[in-house]
């Protein structure tokens, strides 16, 4: 939690006890529905929390926006993006439903009540988002293909609508194959940390 306050210092005393009862929460989980690596629990709140808070470096959401986590997994960076901006309206989604099971109990167990989480595969979502947050679910031409669509036509934050996907390692050739990337950051510059230092996010934006 340090990590986090350090990072996020303005956060309200209810997202401090929602953050904090994450640990416990995934730790008890895990032990049921193996969604987090053991070695990663050991470094918890910064390869999952912290890396997924990364996005709110980049955007601060405006109230009222709709956000979709595709492939949400154990609910990265759905969930911890869902305490941060907590009126904003999160869907996650993944197609393994254990996976789902371990969102919204997590969900449920901290009062986040602006969380929906669902089976589904992303071709069967007919809603639409001002943006589409990953991470590490598929190259980025894939992930056009799927969410192209996805969007609304009305823009309501600084950030044009669009896809932001958490992405580690060399991301030339993808970048390069897809060619629609408008911004690349280097998690590395936003958190000194080692496991940050092939982190990365892109941006791409849909609606002008």
């Amino acid at each position: 939690m340090e990590e986090i306050l350090k990072y996020f210092p303005d956060l309200s005393s209810k997202q401090i006890q929602q953050f904090e009862a994450l640990f416990d929460l995934y730790f008890d989980w895990n032990s049921k529905i193996n969604v987090i690596s053991r070695k990663d629990m050991d470094n918890f709140y910064v390869n999952h929390v912290l890396h997924s808070l990364a996005i709110g470096k980049i955007v601060s959401f405006k109230d009222g926006s709709d956000i979709l986590d595709l492939g949400t997994g154990g609910g990265f960076p759905g969930i911890p993006l869902a305490i941060l901006f907590p009126k904003c309206n999160f869907q996650l989604v993944d197609s393994i439903g254990k996976k789902i099971t371990v969102v919204n109990g997590v969900a449920s167990a901290i009062g986040l009540e602006n969380v929906k989480a669902y089976k589904s595969r992303v071709e069967e979502i007919d809603f639409k988002f001002d943006f589409v947050v990953t991470r590490a679910v598929a190259r980025l031409f894939k992930l056009d293909t799927w969410i192209r669509d996805k969007f609304k036509s009305e823009n309501i934050n600084d950030l044009r609508n669009g896809i932001i996907c958490l992405k580690g390692g060399d991301l030339d050739d993808e970048i390069r194959e897809y060619n629609r990337v408008t911004e690349v950051t280097n998690l590395s510059d936003i958190y000194p940390f080692d496991f940050f230092e092939t982190k990365k996010i892109t941006y791409t934006g849909y609606i002008k």
